[in-house]
């Protein structure tokens, strides 16, 4: 409970008692004839409104609170039977009644109390007089008005903090992403580096020290330098093979690239994801298997986010001197040449999807292809070429 509503109950409380109070006193102040009666009838009515008050079922359960108002409303009948000043214990109920009852009933009993209050002030007064309708249905409107504006005002409180509280968790979590994806991408920048220079570096030294013993003349004693060289080179070979291992995506280090993009698919949530394999699979260099995954995931989360897609599907294709990644979704589609967007938005992701992707090909001497229309779906396409070395198998660091 806020503290605007503790107050306006205690408000409630103190108007609906102090006009009870209102209503005895000036019964025994004026010595009316039943002034007895009125006082009897006002402890009463205090009583069974304290008793609603103080029940936790009137408050949780909305047929407890109707029968409360049903026996408030009686203790109310009397009242006005025996007093004309009951007529003002109608504006309290009025609140009560919007506030306990939905909204239909309560208006319903806004409108019985009005009548039963301008009835029991006409049963008082020898003279009907236009204050006598206005003040009961005047009192009766502004408090479905006030109540109504309430509602809003809450509903409106209850949305505002709703988005902040989902404010706050989106930045908590895109702040854990930043972290993750700058963990993993300095982990795919050492590897890369090891693999294209040191681990390459070192397969260069144990080619040409083999090279070297080749060139030795026939019948000469094998230099033990040149066999020093070489297995101290093959021991930091293997050593950069664990560098890269240890530095491979969580996604790649316990399966092929295919396994990773069929766990991906299965993993999306929203659109109905289908992986399929064409071709002879093949171990790929390191490089190549991480920019293909984070290409996929990539253009899946701009499915997810953007495209509002009901179906998408990945498509791994191996050729003979490349290897293909297709990503197609059935979603609403944007116009590749308005903006530099992600798939399937025409603004969604502030314009770094498509060219990250693009740039993770290239660097790879790869294409990248995007063909979409408005309403006509996304298609994202990426062709790696495979190197030569990887192609005739004389690399020593191909598995890396």
């Amino acid at each position: 409970m806020t503290p605007v509503s503790k107050v306006l109950k205690l408000c409630l409380h103190a108007l609906f008692l102090g006009l009870l109070a209102l209503a005895a006193g000036r019964a025994v102040a004026d010595s009316a004839p039943r002034a007895g009666w009125v006082v009897a009838v006002c402890a009463l009515l205090a009583a069974v409104y304290a008793a609603g008050v103080r029940a936790p079922a009137v408050h949780s359960s909305p047929r407890a609170g109707a029968v409360w108002l049903a026996g408030l409303g009686a203790a109310w009948a009397a009242l006005l039977l025996v007093s004309p000043d009951g007529l003002w214990i109608a504006f309290p109920l009025y609140f009560l009644e919007l506030h306990l009852l939905r909204l239909r009933w309560g208006v319903a009993a806004v409108a019985v109390t009005a009548c039963a209050a301008i009835g029991g002030f006409l049963a008082h007064s020898s003279a009907a007089t236009p204050g006598a309708f206005l003040g009961p249905l005047l009192g009766g409107a502004v408090a479905v008005a006030t109540v109504l504006g309430y509602q809003a005002l809450y509903r409106e409180s209850e949305r505002r903090r709703e988005l902040i509280e989902e404010l706050i968790t989106t930045r908590a979590e895109l702040a854990a992403a930043e972290r993750s994806a700058g963990i993993l991408a300095e982990r795919e920048r050492l590897a890369r580096e090891i693999h294209d220079t040191l681990a390459q570096g070192l397969s260069s030294i144990q080619l040409l020290l083999r090279a070297a013993e080749r060139a030795l003349p026939e019948g000469a004693p094998a230099l033990p330098h040149i066999a020093q060289a070489r297995e101290a080179a093959q021991d930091n070979l293997a050593e950069a093979r664990r560098f890269v291992r240890a530095l491979t995506p969580p996604d790649l280090e316990h399966g092929s690239l295919a396994a990773a993009l069929e766990r991906l698919c299965a993993g999306v949530p929203g659109p109905r994801v289908r992986f399929s394999l064409s071709g002879r699979p093949r171990v790929l260099p390191t490089p190549y298997e991480v920019a293909l995954l984070r290409i996929a995931q990539s253009a899946l989360a701009n499915v997810v986010r953007h495209a509002r897609a009901g179906r998408a599907e990945i498509t791994l294709t191996f050729m003979d001197a490349s290897v293909t990644l297709d990503i197609v979704d059935d979603g609403h589609g944007f116009d590749p040449s308005s903006a530099a967007t992600g798939q399937g938005s025409g603004s969604g992701d502030g314009g770094f999807g498509l060219p990250a992707m693009r740039s993770r090909a290239e660097s790879l001497g790869g294409l990248f292809t995007v063909e979409s229309a408005p309403g006509q779906g996304t298609a994202v396409a990426v062709t790696l070429p495979l190197p030569l070395e990887h192609l005739e198998r004389t690399d020593p660091v191909e598995a890396l």
